[in-house]
């Protein structure tokens, strides 16, 4: 009963922020609770979205190199740009900390109800996009990491 209540508040922010992406998620794992197999996908779906969201924000990004928008003249003239070494540097970073997001989130489960809590306040109350939980809880990881070896 707690888990409906709880999914049932996070609906309601998520109709007060009027953020579709939250609405559609909760939603999903709504009927998916309902259904009789759900015991048996939810943890495959747990432990296995993430690389999913992934595959399918990787095919996303990837469209306009199929299309043609996206060339080889544009990756040469990213690196002619302060703005383009930023953005590697950037997503080297983001792919760093996503893998000790993964690892994190994997130890610390309690980590997890932050996140959300985080997320949610993130994407209602700053209009921001869910996109990032694997990163934040990499940045969460290296800050308690840095605050354990100064403490």
């Amino acid at each position: 009963m707690e888990s409906w209540l709880f999914l049932g508040l996070v609906l309601l922010v998520a109709l007060v922020g009027k953020n579709t992406s939250l609405i559609i998620a909760t939603g999903v794992v709504m009927v998916l609770k309902l259904l009789p197999f759900a015991a048996k996908w939810m943890p495959v779906i747990q432990s296995k979205g993430i690389n999913w969201g992934v595959t399918v924000i990787s095919v996303a990004i990837l469209i306009p190199i199929a299309t043609g928008q996206i060339g080889f003249k544009d990756l040469i003239n990213t690196f002619k740009t302060p703005a383009g070494w930023i953005a590697v540097l950037a997503g080297i970073a983001v792919a760093i900390l996503s893998k000790y997001g993964v690892d994190q989130l994997a130890a610390v489960p309690q980590v997890t109800v932050a996140l959300v809590l985080g997320t949610i306040i993130g994407v209602v109350a700053f209009k921001g996009i869910a996109a990032g939980p694997v990163i934040a809880s990499g940045m969460t990881f290296m800050i308690v990491s840095l605050f354990n070896l100064h403490f």
